[in-house]
């Protein structure tokens, strides 16, 4: 008798067996009970080479990050493998290109790993479309919403981008500002944000709202999340909105671009022109100026997310989607709209 027997014969997968097993309070008392009795039964005894089953192979976590600059994603890769340890489970991490696509390599991760769930950081939801029907474990998004998708095991964690968006543009408005540009993420092709969709409604809305002109052509430069992306991207704003006091970055790491590119032009950050960003990563605190930024609680979007896909492994619940607060962090890149030029 195995712990892989008891499962077959429990109905319960492999990790909850070995979580009842190790004495772990994440387990249902209906799993626990059921898990129990087949023990019983059976006359089952835990051996030391038992404890160590889930860092072999179909029973770890594993983590599917797209690109390799997200510096939020860095931060949050750090959360989740503790946590994921901290359960006793093991952690397959993989590392994927901005252009690869990522359910493709979930797949390419169950043939080899079989692993008991998945979280993915980075995800453009058409690729999800495409082929997720054919993975068949529990899988979570981190920071990107799956409610439009309707798969019964595919949760997310995240905020409200649209609303966090309506809340960057209408703090510039409420310092004065009106004369706006926005650094936004890729909106078409294999690097296609969702994200950045949503905040780009987000800021629509928000001028919308408040009755100001927007006129997209000028006011909106499309890049990766990245300082060089963010960097250029200010050049091409500035060189189209001469007259503008204040913009809005989708990411912090391009607004930390953004304000090397101003400052390359004579200009000052916030004096000239404020700034502000979105995720609240370390860096923005350390920045002169302190960046004003959008942050994402990333490790209570970790927690929940890997809260989410253990419940979904060892209690086999459906998806679930869920929507964390986030918080506009008021820094030292934004100021009230003063004539200096």
């Amino acid at each position: 008798m195995t712990i892989k027997d008891i499962a077959r014969e429990s109905g319960y997968a492999v990790g909850t067996v070995s979580r009842v097993l190790n004495n772990h309070p994440d387990v249902s008392e209906k799993a626990r009970k059921k898990i129990l009795e087949v023990v019983e039964k059976y006359h089952f005894r835990l051996n030391n080479n038992a404890k160590h089953l889930k860092q072999q192979t179909n029973s770890g976590v594993a983590i599917i990050v797209k690109g390799n600059r997200n510096m939020l994603f860095a931060s949050m890769v750090e959360s989740l493998q503790r946590q994921v340890k901290e359960k006793d489970y093991a952690c397959l991490l993989y590392y994927i290109g901005e252009d690869d696509h990522e359910v493709e390599q979930a797949l390419q991760v169950c043939r080899e790993r079989q692993p008991l769930g998945i979280l993915f950081l980075g995800s453009n939801l058409e690729n999800f479309r495409e082929r997720f029907a054919e993975v068949d474990i529990p899988c979570v998004l981190v920071t990107n919403c799956a409610e439009t998708l309707n798969f019964p095991n595919l949760s997310s964690v995240s905020i409200d981008d649209t609303a966090a968006a309506e809340t960057a543009i209408e703090h510039l408005v409420s310092l004065g500002h009106q004369r706006i540009g926005i650094l936004g993420g890729e909106m078409k092709g294999r690097r296609r944000s969702n994200p950045a969709r949503s905040r780009y409604e987000g800021c629509v809305n928000a001028f919308q709202k408040m009755q100001i002109p927007f006129e997209a052509q000028v006011q909106f430069e499309g890049t990766q999340f990245t300082m060089e992306g963010g960097y250029h991207a200010m050049e091409r704003l500035m060189d189209k909105m001469p007259n503008l006091t204040a913009v809005f970055a989708m990411a912090d790491v391009m607004a930390l671009g953004a304000i090397r590119a101003v400052k390359d032009r004579g200009l000052r950050v916030p004096e000239d022109v404020s700034i502000i960003g979105f995720d609240g990563i370390e860096m923005g605190q350390y920045l002169v100026p302190k960046l004003t930024t959008i942050q994402q609680p990333g490790d209570e979007i970790a927690s929940r997310c890997v809260d989410i896909l253990l419940q979904c492994i060892c209690e086999h619940k459906t998806a679930v989607n869920e929507r964390i607060s986030y918080t506009l962090v008021d820094g030292e890149s934004t100021m009230e709209l003063k004539t200096y030029r």
